[in-house]
Formats: C-alpha cells, structure tokens, sequence
C-alpha cells in the first residue's frame, strides 16, 4: 500500500499576522494556487489512485477538491484527519463554529496534558496519536496493494511519523512540511525486515513557479 498524506495549502490560520485564534477557515489565494498546482502535477507522478481520504475542516477539503476532480474521484471525509486539538479526547470533533483555542504549551512538551485545558474534553497528544494511528492501521487493512491519498494538516503527518517509526512520548524531533507538502509512506509486507518504507517527505516540485512566503 503507497499511503500518500498531503498537508492543505496555505490557509488563513497560516498567516502570520492572524489573530483569531483557532478557526476553522478556507484557503488563501496563494493556498488554492498551491491546491491547483498540486493536482495538476500530481497526476502526472501518480497516475492511478484508488482513494482520496480527507480531513473536513475547510482548509483540507479545499485542497481535496481539486484533486477530486483531477481523479475523477469522490473524498471521503474523516474526522481523524483533523488537526491536533480540533477533536475532543474521544476523536468526536468539536463545531466547526466553535473550536478550542491552545493552552500556551507545546504538544510535544506535555504529551499527556489536553492541548485545548479550556475544554474538559479536549484531547492530549496521546490521544491525537492514537486517532491518527488508527486511521493509518485502517488504511493498511482496508487498501492493501492500493494508492491512497490523505489531505490533512502538518500536526497529523508528524503523528504519522511517530506510530510509524514507533517513537516515545516524547519527541526530540519537529518535523516541518510546507503547504501542500507530500508525504509518501509504502506499506510493504515482508516477514523478515522493517514493514514501512518512507519514500520521500515535503515533496513540492509543483511549488516552483509559484511564489511563496517566507514561513507557511
């Protein structure tokens, strides 16, 4: 199984001078620029696929759009996709309307603490990892031998790295990947050696003619 996951393009929420704290908000005019490039190119490297997973805050389905229709394929849309904090500890998502603003904390300094304190069900880290890593077992069982595409947030491919690569708690790492930024995991099963193959991280070839801010 080649799992693809592709962070959203640039999104309001990225932008610098933003000030309204977490929201679930659409794409910039330079986000759907990103958005377009990235299927227009995509099909070209990526000939077949045979699903196209999706967060649903507006800032992934947006990005997903596009390459529904590069694919001619329908998005499934899946709450554990969605960024860190936007889910109570249960994976259930909070209102689009009303989302949890972030304790002033890192995730990864306090992997056990809710990364949202202001809710009394706001999830940790752990708990964020756990929905991810179930997303990704799932996939593995569903779609093997198949190309599966994922449009999701940069906060969900760190996770992915982590139930992949089997990290602590803790983690010495971050790991940055830029609007649209692809990320391309093999799941190969073999008896006698590692299960994954990571092929390649913030692949953005399709970024080059497109200008591009200096911190996204």
């Amino acid at each position: 199984m080649h799992l693809l996951l592709i962070r959203h393009g640039q999104s309001y929420v990225n932008l610098a001078d933003w000030s309204d704290g977490n929201a679930d908000v659409g794409l910039t005019e330079l986000g759907q620029k990103q958005a377009q490039a990235l299927a227009e190119w995509i099909v070209t490297k990526v000939t077949a696929v045979d699903a196209l997973y999706a967060s649903n805050m507006r800032r992934a389905q947006e990005t997903a759009a596009p390459l529904a229709k590069a694919y001619n394929i329908a998005i499934t849309f899946d709450n554990r996709l969605r960024e860190l904090g936007n889910n109570r500890w249960d994976h259930t998502p909070w209102p689009s309307h009303n989302l949890p603003n972030y304790g002033d904390y890192w995730a990864s300094e306090r992997p056990f603490a809710p990364i949202t304190p202001e809710r009394e069900d706001g999830e940790t880290y752990m708990h964020f990892r756990v929905r991810v890593g179930q997303f990704i077992e799932e996939m593995v069982e569903k779609h093997r031998g198949q190309t599966i595409l994922a449009v999701c947030h940069g906060g969900v491919i760190e996770a992915a790295y982590d139930h992949i690569f089997n990290i602590g708690p803790w983690r010495r790492c971050e790991i940055l990947t830029k609007n649209t930024g692809i990320t391309h995991f093999e799941y190969v099963e073999h008896p006698r050696r590692e299960i994954w193959r990571l092929r390649h991280h913030n692949r953005v070839e399709h970024l080059a003619k497109i200008t591009q801010p200096t911190a996204d």
